[in-house]
């Protein structure tokens, strides 16, 4: 979690959740719920994939991703099927956090027409009736850059425990965002006598997390 730049709000309640993933006996005697899951929307380059390994890493738990297009099939039924063994396969390997990048285009065509004959639909019924009911330790962290195409019941109570909204990073998460690039590349030391990331964040506001990982990128 050191490795992202800010996104104070969100650390926080990983590491919170943290605390029930590493004393899991206590926190159950205690009568804490199994942690469900968390939805991390919005702008691309903004850290929600690599919040899924800091997640994972957090935990101390593996990070298995599901790839959410791999999962339709050409063949009738299939799709439902294969929806069916990844849930099975996702018990068997708990505790993990199960990643399911870019959820909207796994469920595309669920909330509107039938132009996959209804397969998103019973996708994403096969998804919400596990998430909603689900009492094992499979920490699910979904990931969306398009807010409006998730379909409403997916983001109701009860299907993850949180919602988080990132957006691009301000003047004080910029320079966090580049000290920790910086530093990364073996250049810490050059921070303060040569380099002031205060400077370059006030260079590049409405620049993602990404781009400012570009820009030191194409400094060195």
């Amino acid at each position: 979690l050191a490795q992202i730049g800010g996104l104070g709000f969100f650390k926080e309640w990983i590491l919170r959740r943290a605390e029930i993933f590493k004393h899991w006996d206590e926190a159950m005697k205690f009568g804490c719920d199994v942690p469900k899951g968390v939805g991390v929307l919005g702008v691309p380059g903004t850290g929600k994939s690599l919040g899924a390994h800091a997640t994972a890493a957090a935990f101390d738990l593996p990070l298995i991703r599901v790839d959410m297009g791999a999962i339709f099939g050409g063949i009738v039924g299939q799709s439902e099927g294969n929806a069916r063994n990844v849930i099975k396969f996702l018990e068997a390997v708990a505790p993990c956090v199960a990643w399911l990048d870019e959820i909207e285009k796994g469920f595309a065509g669920s909330t509107g027409g039938q132009l996959d004959s209804g397969v998103g639909a019973r996708m994403l019924g096969t998804f919400l009736t596990w998430m909603n009911d689900k009492t094992s330790p499979v920490f699910v962290y979904a990931t969306a850059n398009n807010v409006s195409a998730l379909p409403p019941e997916l983001l109701r109570k009860g299907r993850f425990d949180e919602l988080f909204y990132v957006a691009l990073p301000n003047l004080k998460e910029r320079e966090e965002i580049f000290r920790i690039h910086i530093t990364k590349r073996g250049r810490g030391d050059k921070i303060g006598k040569f380099i002031d990331p205060k400077q370059l964040a006030q260079m590049t506001q409405g620049f993602s997390g990404a781009e400012i990982e570009a820009v030191v990128r194409e400094a060195l």
